[in-house]
């Protein structure tokens, strides 16, 4: 089952607040994929990191073309809030 994004919100330190369709909510830590091709564009590029977007299918959050995070990563990995 692929995991629905409702909304999202950036927090401060790298955090995304994020709730899906079925009512979970998450905080999902983006340091821990600092390590991964073009994430750290979001450490160095002022203001990217607040900019972040919802795709139109609702199951994929992006930045810009070279980083998003598939829904289900941040369903499974992120902290209940």
């Amino acid at each position: 089952m692929i995991r629905r994004i409702r909304g999202i919100e950036p927090l401060p330190d790298f955090l995304l607040s994020v709730s899906f369709d079925d009512g979970k909510r998450v905080v999902y830590d983006v340091k821990e994929d600092m390590n991964l091709p073009g994430y750290d564009q979001l450490r160095n590029v002022c203001g990217l990191f607040q900019q972040v977007q919802l795709d139109a299918s609702r199951t994929c959050v992006y930045w810009n073309d070279e980083i998003d995070l598939p829904s289900d990563a941040i369903y499974e990995y992120g902290k209940a809030i």
